[in-house]
Order: structure tokens, then C-alpha cells, then sequence
């Protein structure tokens, strides 16, 4: 595996040698709206195994990786796991931010950041300068783990005590997906047409998931 990240990594910078910082962040986020609408398009990403319209693979891979929780499918009806996972993937690089998720790959390849790529994530996190940066995306990522990690797993034991009937790894990724949408401000939900209202009266909900956001 870090054999794989190593050669992604050396080639990313072979590809964005000759690129400015604000160019390698629009072609990074532009790529990565194209392989989620490209993925979300595949029959596998629906429930049914028929691929949906690409323009609305492409609104929800836009949606998703912009965080806006506008959505022209039922995320529960339409998409299969594979698609829901996708969608969850897209909205943690949204999140996050794009050269976040890369330098990370960066890190566990054991590539030197370069003061290039520095630039790159110093221009995503808006900071005034380089100093420091890389352990800031160390802090960043360890932080946003902890919490999403705390945030599902409450989720998950609630959707299991309102629904015995569901498994426990459906729960877990119930209140992992939640947790990831919440976090990132994304407004996803793989509860049903009625989203969270069934849970108005919880408050264990309620709170995690407005804690979550915050």
C-alpha cells in the first residue's frame, strides 16, 4: 500500500510541477467532481443497477463534494452502498479540503512535502504562511477523525436502539454517514423521505448532530 501511495504521489507532483497553486486547486477539485459524477453514474452506484441521468450523478457529486445537502435523488432510495459511499467520500473531501486529503496521502507515502505543495495547502486553509503547515493538516485530520469517530459511534447505538431489527454494521454506517454529512456541514441523509424528523424528540440526536456541525 505505501508503495501505491508513493507512486501516486510522485505522480501528482510530475503532473502539477508546472502549475501555480490556485491552478492545482481548481484542476484537483474539478477532477475529483468528474470521477464522482463518473462513479455516481455507474449502474453499481444504484440500488436498481441502472445508471441515473449523469447530470444528476453530476448535481450529486457537485452537491456532495460542495457541501450544500442539495440533492435531486433520495440519497436512501436511489443510491446502493457502493454509491452511498461514494457520496461520503466526496463530502469528507469537501470538508476537509482537496490538497488536505492529498497531503495526507503525501504523509503516509513518506514523501517530503514540497514548498510548492506547501503553498498549495497554505492557499486551501487560508494561512498567512508555510510555517507549520504539515502538522496543521496532522491536527486537522487527528481532530476531525476523533470527532466524526466519537460522533458515529453515538449515532449508531441510537439507530440500533430505534430499529432492533437492523444490523449492527448497517447501524454503524448509519451513524458513521451521518457523522461525516453533519461535521462537514453537507446536509446528506440516508434516513428516508422525512430525513430526521422521525427524531425530533430525541435529544441524544438532536444534540450529537448539532454539536457535529458546530
Amino acid at each position: 500500500m505505501s508503495d501505491v501511495l508513493r507512486n501516486l504521489s510522485h505522480f501528482f507532483s510530475r503532473l502539477t510541477k508546472d502549475l501555480t497553486p490556485t491552478q492545482i486547486l481548481f484542476i484537483g477539485f474539478l477532477f475529483t467532481e468528474l470521477l464522482g459524477s463518473i462513479l455516481l453514474w455507474l449502474p453499481v452506484s444504484s440500488i436498481n443497477n441502472k445508471s441515473v441521468d449523469l447530470i444528476d450523478a453530476f448535481f450529486t457529486a457537485t452537491s456532495a463534494l460542495c457541501v450544500t445537502g442539495l440533492t435531486v435523488k433520495n440519497t436512501l432510495a436511489q443510491w446502493s452502498l457502493f454509491g452511498k459511499i461514494i457520496i461520503m467520500i466526496l463530502i469528507e473531501i469537501g470538508g476537509l479540503g482537496f490538497m488536505t486529503i492529498i497531503t495526507l496521502f503525501f504523509i503516509f507515502a513518506g514523501k517530503k512535502i514540497t514548498l510548492k505543495e506547501r503553498l498549495v495547502i497554505q492557499e486551501t486553509l487560508n494561512q498567512l504562511n508555510c510555517k507549520g503547515i504539515v502538522v496543521l493538516v496532522k491536527q486537522i485530520f487527528y481532530f476531525a477523525i476523533a470527532i466524526q469517530g466519537i460522533g458515529a459511534l453515538i449515532l449508531a447505538l441510537k439507530f440500533k436502539l430505534y430499529d432492533n431489527s437492523i444490523g449492527f454494521l448497517k447501524s454503524l454506517f448509519m451513524g458513521v454517514f451521518h457523522s461525516i454529512s453533519a461535521f462537514c456541514n453537507a446536509g446528506f441523509d440516508i434516513v428516508g423521505q422525512d430525513s430526521f424528523c422521525p427524531y425530533v424528540n430525541d435529544i441524544t440526536i438532536n444534540f450529537t448532530v448539532m454539536a457535529l456541525i458546530i
